[in-house]
This record gives C-alpha cells, structure tokens and sequence, in this order.
C-alpha cells in the first residue's frame, strides 16, 4: 500500500504573521524561515495523527483488496472517494462505478464498503487498485481544529529556538510534551 500526495493544500492554517506574533518578532529578516518551520511543523503532525489539515487530494494504491467487504482508508478527516480504479491485464485503469461501493465517512477511520458487488480483482502484480481521495477539515486554516493549530504554532517556535545541528538529539531538541498533549485527542486509537 502507498499513499501520494496529488494535490497539496492550498493553504498553511496558521500563517506567518501568526508565527511572528507568537514569538513576538517584528522584522521579516526570517519570514522564509518561519515560513519553512511551519509547513514542516504541519506536516509532522500530519504525519503523526494520519491527518490531513487544509483539504488536499491524495492517491491510494493497493496490489489487492483486503479480505472482507470493506476496506478501511488512512486518511482523516475523509470528505470523499473521487474515483476508484482497477487495472487490467494490459495495465490500463479502468473507473470502477461508484455504484459498487459506498463511503463511510462516519466510521474512524472511514472506510469504502461493496455494495453487495464483489471488487474487480486487479491484473497486474504491484499497484493495480488506485483510490483518488480527498481529505482535510476545509479550505483554510479558519476550519482547523484550534489544539492543531496551537500545536503547529508552538513546534514552529521550539524548531525556531532548537536550530543548532549541535542539539540534536539532546532533550531540549525533543519535541515539547506540551504538544503532544495538544494533537494527543485527534490521535485513532486501534482496540
């Protein structure tokens, strides 16, 4: 399984002027830097919590359908499935019908589930199912979660403080609980 991003955010959900009035900076000598630091700080806490932010589209691809009717996909908060593809013997992708399936958007993590329709069985080896999805909480930073956009701001300014190569690796480069414990209530838990 891959997942590849096709279309990035549109935004950043907190800006620079947001960085800089957090760390109380007047100038813009360092307006790329910071600029740096946040897309970064974003995309860590994308990545720790399979969360897309600021909607975005992505690419699932599977060799094969798991067993069972449904198939859970790893990317929250799931807006939609745009389109799913099987391929044939010649590698070509065919448009499987939105009718054979239907999302889940309720469920955690969402999931696609066959409507009563067995999944067209991919004929090649490696990457013959491809899900176009779309994922985030809205367009702009206004519909993120306030503990997420806290939580980008304060790693922002640790990486900020914590630039020395030298630190690495030491406890004032790990990363603050105080941000763990504010992107800790959107993490999935698995029972």
């Amino acid at each position: 399984m891959s997942l590849v991003m096709t279309s990035p955010p549109a935004a950043e959900p907190v800006t620079v002027a947001d960085i800089k009035a957090h760390l109380r900076i007047d100038e813009s000598d360092e307006d790329i830097l910071l600029a740096s630091l946040l897309l970064t700080s974003r995309m860590h806490i994308e990545t720790a919590l399979s969360l897309a932010l600021i909607t975005q589209s992505w690419t699932l691809r599977l060799d094969r359908w798991p067993r069972g009717r449904s198939l859970e996909l790893p990317l929250a908060p799931l807006r939609a499935v745009d389109e799913v593809r099987v391929k044939d013997a010649s590698a070509a992708a065919n448009i499987v019908s939105a009718e054979s399936y239907l999302v889940d958007l309720a469920a955690r993590p969402a999931r696609l589930v066959w409507n009563n329709v067995v999944p067209p069985a991919p004929q090649v080896p490696a990457g013959g199912i491809e899900i176009d999805l779309s994922a985030g909480f809205g367009a702009d930073g206004e519909s993120v979660p306030a503990p997420l956009k806290h939580a980008i701001l304060m790693l922002a300014a640790h990486w900020y403080e914590h630039r020395d190569p030298s630190e690495i690796g030491t406890n004032g480069a790990r990363i603050p609980d105080a941000v763990s414990s504010l992107i800790n209530p959107f993490r999935t838990i698995r029972l």
